[in-house]
């Protein structure tokens, strides 16, 4: 390889790089302009580039409150010429926005034509519609000439532009942002102006105010499209203190009455950034799929404001209930997110709290009056100078023009004769002769005084912390009048509630209270009779079949069945086959093996604690709740291997437990000693020689052990203590009269 030339090239014009080096510092500088070039705000002013670029480029064709609208088409193409070199859709998109009041809680552009709805349209195309600021565009904008903020070069350098606005409008919290950037992402929710006035009138004089005190103020977000807040406070009060969290909102709705008991539900405001079409379309699919049985139609009757019409199945049907239901299943409650990473005064991103954005915004405007401030002042000392030099060329008016005429450099002659300054001396010989009569000493004294007066008002301002911050007072205070909740764009739109206390379980929830009593044959056939059968002895069963078990429920219950290979399944209390016939194969709703039968079936109760054991002698406690299913396959809990299979499974009431094994020894001990598990074998219960464990029971001190004998009669087992030991021994022999099969009662598989 020549030193000179490689392949035709300068040897200086190759870089050798690792790949490793030469990715990272690229990904690094794509990372560093999406961050601060397009996906993320600026504090002060609340706007990314691109909506920057469009207020100025708007401002810069005049196209102000009271003008005429132009061409989107117009706009869109100085944004791009001059200004934001990207595709004109992306330009053309955010002026859309700006101009939405579904999108904008305060929009800043003033759209004419279609601008696209909350269903989800979009806009006609750019040379359609037409478009001019809004009265807080212009706020954005205001002094911009008066070197209020810092100009850059444009991607040409053909041009300057801000860069920031100097923002006499808090948008950032006022209209919110959304953008996601590499690595990083921010989304802040509009709010109310007023309350943000409030907040920012109470940081001006307590600058280390508390985000809590803050809130009484901000209450908390205000969306363009209304709904109801119902996020708790301290919720509420995490996320501002630490610019992350979120809230929930929910639809605005009511009842209306159709007469004869009838009802429907219209939904008049919808939460934020929902498409209404969508919705709808959501809501329609549910009752397609039958999720919300008690939901009849769903109608779209919205014309200027919306109005979705919810009709039920029946009148029975509590509203609460119903809406309850569809808050869970659709988008007519949804979560806005907050997160406020911004740029700051130095373009850094970073998260801010509550107090941390409001007082960027309020050091912003700072920053802006004193350079504005500075900006007036030196055209006030400009002016001054000027009409100095006026005042001195009236008292010696002919001695003015004696040098002008006949002077070869009057200029110079002025300025030695007068002791002038140069910009004086131009000032007179610009000064055109017919200016002359107007040139009266009194109307030059009173405007020198004029502005002698405001230079020193001026002078005191910038010296003064405290009167800065009153003129930054009176600007807030400006703006909340302007914005005020009694204005119709200031009147806060989203209300707060608390969620309402409504625990309900949507496989239940639109299910017929009835009572049934659930039977389980001995081979397996399970039925749901209707209402409660008390003379079990009247239920029919096929040729050599019996009851096993028969437990008293309703529809909305949840049926749990105990296998004898450790498994629990749940089954739903109304989708049991009717009471008509034998009823069908329990199999065909859960998959329990052919070699394994039910050994237990009983209600859910919510809370309870249950005891299991096996055959070998092993068991634990475990609580109720941990043993539903949600699969027919069923929840394995007591794990049991080779010949051992389980057996009981029986609720825990008193302190005591008392175990029989298969050789009718009795052993009783505390209850504590057995421990509480998820799964497992669990531990030994009692110590067999030969056999196995026979029957587990629970029972307290105070009513003391019992048991069922051949007659049905309870009977109590006299001298219980002496069968007391510790867990895991052997015991001592039933008394006489005990059971002949050894259980406690052969009746109850359940206590």
């Amino acid at each position: 390889m020549s030193d000179t030339e490689t392949n035709g090239l300068p040897s200086n014009s190759i870089i050798e790089e690792h790949i490793d080096d030469a990715l990272s510092s690229r990904y690094l500088a794509y990372a560093l302009s999406t961050i601060t070039q397009r996906a993320l705000p600026d504090v002060r002013d609340g706007l990314k580039p691109v909506h920057r670029r469009i207020l100025y480029a708007m401002r810069q064709l005049k196209l102000n409150p009271e003008g005429a609208h132009k061409k989107c088409a117009r706009i869109v193409g100085d944004v791009m010429g001059q200004y934001h070199p990207h595709g004109d859709q992306s330009i053309y998109d955010a002026l859309v926005k700006l101009s939405q009041s579904f999108s904008a809680r305060y929009p800043l552009v003033d759209g004419q034509g279609n601008f696209g709805n909350i269903d989800g349209d979009s806009a006609a195309a750019m040379r359609y519609t037409e478009a001019k600021m809004t009265a807080a565009g212009v706020a954005l904008l205001a002094g911009i000439d008066e070197d209020a903020v810092d100009f850059i070069p444009t991607y040409n350098e053909e041009d300057e532009e801000p860069q920031v606005l100097p923002a006499g409008f808090p948008n950032l919290l006022a209209n919110g942002s959304t953008g996601i950037a590499v690595g990083m992402a921010t989304s802040i929710p509009p709010h109310n102006v007023a309350e943000i006035c409030d907040a920012a009138l109470h940081l001006i004089k307590t600058p280390k105010a508390r985000i809590e005190t803050l809130m009484q103020y901000v209450k908390g977000p205000d969306l363009p499209t209304g709904g109801i807040i119902v996020e708790g406070f301290d919720s509420m009060l995490e996320a501002y203190a630490t610019g992350r969290g979120g809230f929930k909102v929910r639809a605005r709705w009511e009842t209306e009455d159709m007469g004869r008991g009838q009802y429907q539900i219209i939904i008049t405001e919808i939460p934020y950034q929902v498409q209404k079409s969508k919705l709808i379309e959501k809501l329609a699919e549910l009752i397609e799929q039958k999720k919300v049985p008690w939901l009849a139609d769903v109608r779209d009757e919205s014309a200027e404001d919306i109005r979705i019409v919810l009709e039920p199945k029946s009148k029975n049907i509590e509203p609460d209930l119903l809406m309850e239901s569809l808050f869970k299943l659709s988008a007519l409650e949804s979560r806005v997110s907050l997160n406020m990473n911004v740029l700051d005064a130095t373009r850094t991103p970073r998260v801010m709290n509550l107090r941390e954005v409001i007082q960027a915004f309020l050091d912003h405007r700072r920053d802006v009056l004193q350079r504005r401030s500075r900006q007036r002042l030196g055209k006030i000392e400009d002016r001054m100078e000027v009409l100095e030099g006026y005042r001195i060329a009236y008292l010696n008016i002919d001695e003015v023009i004696r040098i002008i005429r006949f002077e070869d450099e009057p200029k110079k002659e002025l300025i030695k004769k007068f002791k002038l300054t140069e910009r004086q001396a131009d000032a007179i010989l610009n000064m055109r002769l017919r200016a002359l009569n107007k040139l009266q000493e009194i109307e030059i004294q009173t405007e020198y005084d004029a502005l002698a007066a405001e230079k020193k008002e001026i002078k005191s301002l910038l010296g003064s912390e405290k009167k800065q911050w009153a003129a930054i007072t009176d600007e807030v205070k400006s703006i909340k009048a302007t914005y005020g909740k009694d204005t119709d764009i200031g009147r806060r739109r989203t209300s707060f509630a608390d969620e309402p206390d409504i625990e309900i379980d949507l496989a239940t929830a639109f299910i017929t209270k009835e009572p049934i009593t659930v039977v389980l044959s001995a081979k397996g056939w399970i039925r749901a009779m209707k209402g409660k059968v008390d003379d079990v002895s009247s239920l029919k069963f096929k040729e050599g079949d019996s009851a096993a078990f028969v437990a008293p429920a309703e529809t909305t219950d949840k049926i749990i069945v105990f296998g004898s290979n450790g498994k629990f399944y749940t089954l739903s209390a109304d989708k049991l086959p009717g009471g008509r016939g034998n009823g069908e194969p329990i199999r065909l709703m859960i998959d329990l093996e052919d070699d394994h039968v039910p050994v237990g079936l009983f209600v859910h109760k919510e809370g309870r604690e249950l005891m299991v054991a096996s055959s070998e002698g092993y068991g634990f406690r475990v609580m109720e709740n941990d043993v539903i299913a949600s699969t027919r396959g069923g929840k394995q809990v007591l794990n049991v291997k080779g010949d051992a299979e389980a057996i009981r499974c029986v609720s825990v009431s008193g302190e005591k437990i008392a175990t029989i094994g298969e050789n009718r020894k009795i052993l009783v001990f505390d209850i504590e000693e057995l421990p509480q598990m998820g799964r497992g074998k669990g531990v030994r219960l009692q110590k067999y020689k030969d056999g196995g464990l026979a029957d587990i029971a629970t029972f307290s001190a105070e009513d003391g052990l019992s048991f069922v004998d051949s007659a049905g009669r309870r009977t109590a087992v006299k001298d219980w203590e002496v069968h007391v030991g510790k867990r895991a021994g052997a015991g001592r022999m039933a008394p006489r009269g005990f059971s002949r099969v050894g259980v406690f009662d052969p009746r109850k598989k359940l206590g």
